[in-house]
């Protein structure tokens, strides 16, 4: 028996479908370009305090970037799951920093980054984006709901060229992002 589907549910079996059009070889070079793309992005380069994720095999990759901030001195905080429906951020201090979480994603076992006010750039994984910045997520709203408590940080939706979309369904919860990146401009 066929269930019926929600626009946002049919979007993400979409996107899951490209993603399989393309080889992990090839997701890793357009991460590598988009990673090279934030790294020189002025509001990253601005800022002294990033959120940012660690991917999940079919995301774009951020691991070096957040050691290259590292490197460059500036404040790396990653997000930790700490139930089915919020996430903190942790300050992020190196890859040994790193334990498998909730939903076997590498997440920082640092200290609770508190201070959630002086986020200034927060960088978001998709599912799937469109030009006007709405993202569509895996659907527990994790981002939605941590976005609301800090209003003032900039977003920069990140994905695949194939993730971006002419429109992206949106609920009254779902906050757009100031910029999306993708591997193409």
């Amino acid at each position: 028996m066929d269930y019926p589907t929600s626009p946002k549910q049919q979007l993400r079996k979409t996107i899951r479908q490209r993603k399989k059009q393309h080889s992990p070889e090839q997701r890793q070079a357009w991460s590598d370009e988009i990673e090279r793309r934030l790294l020189h992005h002025p509001r990253i380069m601005a800022a002294q305090v990033v959120m940012l994720y660690y991917a999940l095999p079919d995301e774009v990759d951020t691991r070096h970037l957040a050691d290259a901030l590292l490197a460059a001195g500036k404040t790396v905080v990653l997000p930790k799951c700490i139930d089915d429906a919020h996430m903190e951020p942790r300050l992020y201090t190196g890859p040994t920093d790193l334990a498998e979480g909730i939903y076997n994603l590498l997440e920082p076992v640092g200290p609770t980054f508190a201070d959630i006010g002086r986020i200034e750039v927060v960088v978001v994984p998709g599912m799937s984006f469109d030009d006007e910045g709405h993202r569509l997520g895996r659907g527990r709203g994790y981002y939605d709901r941590f976005l609301e408590q800090v209003p003032e940080a900039y977003t920069i939706g990140v994905c695949y060229h194939f993730q971006r979309v002419a429109h992206v369904p949106t609920d009254p919860h779902d906050r757009a992002m100031d910029e999306v990146v993708s591997n193409r401009a």
